[in-house]
């Protein structure tokens, strides 16, 4: 790429190992002709992600959090905190170290990964197609709206991240900024769903699961949505889900 080029980029927390939300956004806006830096927990997941986008004709990096956020000569318009840790135990069995993790994950890291965006998304001017400097998308789940038995720990900071998001957006609005949370009110089919759901059928039918492709163009909806009509919040479900 030509040194004079400059490149919309999109940040991705939490692509997991390949066949979810957070990966299926960075081949979808690569596709969209977005560079895509891509941050996560497993080195060997964001290397095969990025070879993949890579040898489809995009261009995607794997980094850790500070360095993703680079370089002049790229333009960093949307950024994805897809990042999870999940819990799922009876509240008196949840130890201390759980907790700690869960709420590292879901509130510390996306606070500290707003900020890094916020403040690449202040350096821009607005762009004259969207109207806005950048958008910032928040991954929440039902445990972001509703707790449940076995779901304190998670609801808890999903909860948090959710005021987390409606707070920037109120305070960023102003600045062209553009924050918004989607509640994932369903189960995603991946790679571990298929393993682990005892359903047959399940991930075959449209009607019960969700696809992350489908929610990877709602989230390319949100970050091309002109400033007349923004978005703060979407709710994602499939056809069947009970709710």
């Amino acid at each position: 790429m030509a040194a004079n080029v400059v490149k919309r980029v999109l940040v991705v927390a939490g692509a997991g190992n390949g066949s979810g939300t957070g990966a299926a956004t960075a081949r979808l806006f690569a596709k969209n002709g977005y560079t895509v830096a891509l941050i996560a927990r497993g080195a060997d997941s964001l290397s095969k992600i990025s070879d993949e986008i890579n040898a489809a004709g995009g261009h995607a990096a794997p980094f850790a959090l500070e360095s993703a956020f680079p370089k002049p000569e790229y333009e960093i318009r949307a950024a994805v905190w897809n990042a999870g840790n999940a819990v799922f135990k009876p509240f008196l069995s949840i130890t201390q170290e759980e907790l700690d993790s869960v709420v590292d994950t879901g509130i510390k890291s996306a606070f500290s990964f707003a900020r890094h965006t916020i403040l690449a998304f202040k350096e821009k001017e607005i762009d004259a197609v969207s109207g806005k400097r950048g958008a910032l998308i928040f991954t929440g789940a039902t445990a972001s709206i509703r707790g449940n038995v076995v779901t304190s720990a998670i609801s808890a900071a999903k909860n948090g991240a959710r005021a987390l998001s409606q707070s920037l957006a109120k305070e960023f609005g102003k600045d062209n900024i553009h924050v918004a949370h989607s509640i994932i009110d369903g189960v995603i089919v991946t790679d571990r769903t298929r393993e682990h759901r005892n359903d047959p059928g399940w991930a075959e039918d449209e009607n019960r699961r969700l696809d992350p492709e489908s929610i990877a163009k709602s989230y390319l909806y949100l970050v091309n949505q002109g400033n007349t009509s923004w978005t703060w919040e979407l709710d994602l479900r499939p056809a069947h889900e009970k709710w």
